[in-house]
């Protein structure tokens, strides 16, 4: 796994130097937002993309061809499985100051990123009230219950961005009932899920704390649970028991802070750009 953290910079005037290296059909998705600090959590995001592929599979920055499913799941079109990445995926979230992404070589694998801040006009209360029908019993007595105001609002960011990271693992769309899943633990370790009531031994789970209270939720589980849509873009989803506990049961790395200097790739040839990287702190 891997992230990178929202940088101060770029500028303006470097940010479209950087946002033109990327391919033609990327740019809409960066340049879409208005404000200017969505615009540059969306190309570390897709810089974040195109670095992964880069690093872990070798696949050259002007190479690589990553599309998305009508959901909006991100996938790499020319990725091939090999005996290290036999199924190669990744997922990728951004919220507050950070930008993440995370891969799998065998498992499906969810990211979801959340800032924990309080809101500004209610009570944590009342905030967290407006998304109860998103939770299970359990899991509603747990936020409510969970103590003062701000520790009922870091339960209900737990919860919700591993039931985001749930669903951006199998790359379904907004239609999906959150309060299908209901997840337990003990202490926020162990966590498993039960889906329509029936715990699932197919996913694991970790939270993480990042640093100013932000929280990374991961999903890892069976390519056989994917989305129509997604499960079509995966290099295989028919493991058998053997093959597949040797993903589900990787060990879990700690996420590896990046500079956006150490994502923007080096100009080629086919590149004609010039691109002063000092600038970017």
């Amino acid at each position: 796994m891997a992230s990178g953290r929202l940088s101060v910079g770029p500028p303006e005037d470097l940010f479209s130097s950087v946002v033109s290296l990327l391919p033609f059909h990327e740019r809409p998705f960066i340049t879409r937002f208005l404000k200017f600090e969505d615009r540059k959590r969306a190309l570390v995001s897709r810089l974040l993309q195109y670095a992964l592929v880069r690093e872990v599979l070798g696949i050259p920055f002007d190479e690589i061809i990553i599309k998305r499913t009508v959901e909006g799941k991100p996938y790499l079109e020319n990725g091939k499985g090999s005996l290290d990445f036999p199924n190669f995926n990744f997922n990728v979230s951004h919220h507050g100051d950070y930008v993440g992404i995370a891969s799998e070589p065998i498992c499906l694998v969810g990211l979801d990123i959340v800032s924990h801040s309080a809101p500004k006009q209610e009570s944590a209360i009342d905030f967290v009230s407006n998304f109860s029908s998103y939770f299970t019993s359990l899991e509603w007595n747990n936020i409510i219950n969970a103590g003062t105001s701000d520790e009922i609002l870091v339960e209900f960011y737990k919860y919700w961005c591993l039931k985001e990271a749930y669903i951006k693992a199998i790359g379904v769309g907004l239609g999906y009932r959150l309060d299908r899943l209901e997840f337990r633990h003990i202490g926020w370790a162990n966590i498993s899920v039960c889906i329509d009531g029936e715990e699932s031994m197919e996913w694991r789970f970790w939270l993480l704390e990042l640093e100013k209270k932000h929280w990374a939720g991961i999903a890892r589980g069976h390519p056989k649970r994917a989305a129509d849509s997604y499960r079509r873009t995966l290099s295989r989803d028919d493991f058998n028991d053997e093959e597949y506990c040797s993903g589900l049961f990787l060990p879990n790395t700690d996420f590896m802070l990046r500079t956006i200097e150490q994502l923007i790739p080096v100009p080629t040839s086919r590149q004609n750009t010039t691109l002063p990287v000092e600038r970017l702190e």
